[in-house]
C-alpha cells in the first residue's frame, strides 16, 4: 500500500480539499438570497502547503522551544470579500460564484483525469504489459 501513497503522492489530498471547495461554492449558489448569509471559499494554496509542511515538519524536543506559529483553520474555509455589498447583508455574487465553481470544476476533473492515468500506469506495470 505504501507503493500507492508514493504513486498517487499529493494528488489524493488535493482531490479531497477540491471536493471539498466544490461543496462550500455549491453552499454560496444554494444561500445566494438568504439575507446575511456571508459567501465562503477554501484556500486550496495554503491548504495543500499547510498538508506538506505538517508531512515535513519538525517537532519540539522542549518546552522552552519556539512553536510552530499560527497554522491555518482544520479546513482551510475564509470569507470571500464581495465587490458589491448587497442591502441583506448577504455576500454572495452569483456571477462570482459561478464562475469560480465552474473553475473548480475544471480543476476538479483535470486531477481526476491525472489520477486515472497514473492508476492506469500502475496498472499495466502490474499486469506487465
Amino acid at each position: 500500500m505504501n507503493l500507492l501513497n508514493q504513486a498517487l503522492g499529493v494528488h489524493e489530498q488535493a482531490l479531497q480539499v477540491k471536493s471539498r471547495r466544490l461543496e462550500v461554492l455549491a453552499q454560496n449558489i444554494a444561500n445566494a438570497d438568504t439575507p446575511h448569509y456571508k459567501a465562503r471559499d477554501i484556500d486550496f494554496k495554503a491548504v495543500m502547503s499547510e498538508a506538506q509542511q505538517q508531512e515535513t515538519s519538525m517537532t519540539a524536543t522542549s518546552s522552552g522551544h519556539f512553536g510552530m506559529g499560527q497554522g491555518l483553520d482544520a479546513d482551510g474555509m475564509r470569507f470571500r470579500t464581495p465587490f458589491n455589498t448587497a442591502f441583506d447583508g448577504n455576500t454572495v455574487e452569483m456571477s462570482v460564484e459561478q464562475a469560480q465553481y465552474g473553475k473548480a470544476a475544471a480543476d476538479y476533473q483535470a486531477t481526476l483525469n491525472f489520477l486515472e492515468s497514473r492508476v492506469s500506469g500502475i496498472r499495466k506495470a502490474l499486469r506487465g504489459d
